[in-house]
């Protein structure tokens, strides 16, 4: 039978963090599941992430209880890294951080448009930081332009909002004022990790303004997309997916966009090359010289 967790000093390990920590030592690591109820000891750091697989934590050394519970008079320190499992755990970390943010918000949003309410949900959040006086950049990708949803959230935003889009980001980021980031963990997004590392902090907001200098600006003043011989940047992405052999569900995934709007571009990119077959496209794509000029 599970002992109850209950609250305790950080010099202290309750009886239910210790038995879930005794099995973890025997069996060499321990499901996320399992320990849930003992949030103590991911907070102490005798739980850490498995990093070859983010649903199972591993013990820390015995030796380290003594360190890590200040027995020797030391501080404790958070935890550079923390896994949040499960969509209520994830909301939660970030609700605290976008309380505790002061300067900067920083967000990756891969995808095309993003649903009315989820736009609703989080528009109080947003707008509370930027009545503090913080900056919001955001990333998204190109077919999020077209998008009258995510369009008229930002209208009704007010204060130093700035949003620009790409053909491709990354996986979806947050990062507040340099000192704590949000990545996903799983697939499906029901696992995220909490990082606040300074050097992997500092990494992803290193890579986040190197894509913002790339992409091409949407709010609050949009920058035309080029065309180039009646080929826009939408069908140049495209055409550089179709030459390393992906295929149209890839591509839409890729690009943030659905299936049938991924072949209407493709035929449509087609038609202006004069291809009547995907592998002639493939030919004349790379005979055009295409993707060999600077977009």
């Amino acid at each position: 039978m599970a002992t109850k967790h209950l609250l305790h000093a950080v010099e202290e390990l309750c009886e239910a963090g210790l038995h879930v920590y005794t099995r973890a030592l025997h069996g060499g690591r321990i499901h996320h599941s399992e320990a849930r109820a003992v949030p103590c000891l991911v907070d102490l750091g005798l739980l850490r992430p498995d990093l070859v697989d983010l649903q199972w934590l591993r013990p820390a050394a015995p030796a380290a209880l003594h360190d890590l519970c200040g027995v020797l008079g030391t501080d404790v320190e958070g935890p550079t890294l923390t896994v949040l499992d499960g969509l209520d755990q994830i909301n939660s970390a970030i609700d605290r951080a976008m309380y505790d943010v002061t300067d900067e918000f920083l967000a990756v949003q891969p995808g095309g448009t993003r649903p009315p309410e989820t736009l609703a949900e989080v528009f109080p959040r947003d707008q509370a930081i930027l009545t503090r006086g913080c900056r919001m950049r955001t990333l998204y990708q190109h077919t999020t332009r077209h998008s009258l949803p995510v369009l008229a959230y930002f209208e009704q935003l007010e204060g130093d909002t700035e949003a620009r889009t790409l053909d491709e980001v990354t996986d979806r980021l947050f990062v507040f004022d340099r000192t704590v980031a949000f990545i996903p963990a799983s697939k499906d997004r029901t696992i995220a990790l909490e990082l606040r590392h300074p050097a992997l902090v500092e990494y992803f907001a290193t890579t986040f303004w190197r894509l913002w200098r790339l992409a091409t600006p949407m709010w609050p003043q949009a920058a035309p997309q080029p065309s180039e011989g009646g080929i826009t940047a939408r069908q140049r992405a495209i055409a550089g997916l179709l030459v390393e052999g992906l295929t149209d569900a890839e591509m839409a995934d890729r690009l943030g966009m659905n299936i049938r709007t991924a072949r209407v571009h493709i035929a449509k990119l087609a038609a202006t090359l004069g291809s009547s077959s995907r592998a002639q496209l493939g030919y004349l794509i790379g005979q055009s010289g295409l993707l060999d000029r600077e977009p």
